[in-house]
């Protein structure tokens, strides 16, 4: 699995991009902006790109949706209680209305040649935050970081959720479980389970 990280957007949030290197299937997580740097990476690896995934909707981690999604013909999933809260428009949300294709839930999967991404549902940051976990990684989002967690003071964010995910649904995955958070450089689960202040 080939994985490419693009900070995009004008908060840099992390998009990352796998492919499979057999299929040229790919996943574009998080496209927070920037879409024509984004899509030359895209043709730059040579991915024919399956889906795109969103952890959450935030307007800097949907930025580039649409852009992409008309030029790559792909459709996007994302949980239905963060649409709803696009749909309500609610301050920091992105504009994706009329772009989603389908809702994610906790236990659904994706198929990326021979990989399959499977959904974390993970509330606290966002109502409909989710992670995505592939081979040894776990794609987080805002609600895990390196040293760190997501910020919960915004609409729809819970502290005690966001505790009660990341304890529930990360820190039972493996120690060298490889974290690619939505801001910042990557961690390890072991190493969040020891040093993150936050848990």
């Amino acid at each position: 699995m080939e994985v490419r990280r693009v900070p995009a957007g004008v908060y840099a949030a992390n998009c990352y991009i796998l492919m499979d290197e057999e299929t040229k299937e790919a996943a574009v997580m998080d496209p927070g902006g920037d879409a024509d740097d984004l899509s030359k990476v895209i043709k730059e690896m040579g991915a024919k790109v399956k889906y795109i995934l969103l952890t959450h909707g935030h307007v800097d981690h949907v930025g580039a949706v649409t852009e992409l999604k008309d030029e790559f013909k792909a459709p996007v999933y994302i949980n239905e209680e963060d649409y709803k809260m696009i749909s309500n428009r609610e301050y920091i949300y992105g504009d994706i209305i009329g772009k989603v294709d389908g809702y994610i839930n906790e236990g659904d999967s994706f198929k990326l040649g021979s990989s399959e991404i499977k959904v974390l549902q993970t509330p606290g940051h966002t109502p409909g935050g989710v992670c995505f976990l592939v081979d040894n990684m776990v794609i987080t989002g805002d609600t895990l970081f390196a040293g760190s967690i997501g910020r919960t003071d915004l609409g729809g964010g819970d502290y005690e959720a966001i505790i009660r995910s990341i304890k529930e649904k990360l820190m039972i995955l493996p120690d060298d479980t490889i974290v690619l958070s939505g801001h910042g450089g990557q961690s390890t689960i072991g190493r969040e389970r020891v040093h993150n202040p936050f848990l």
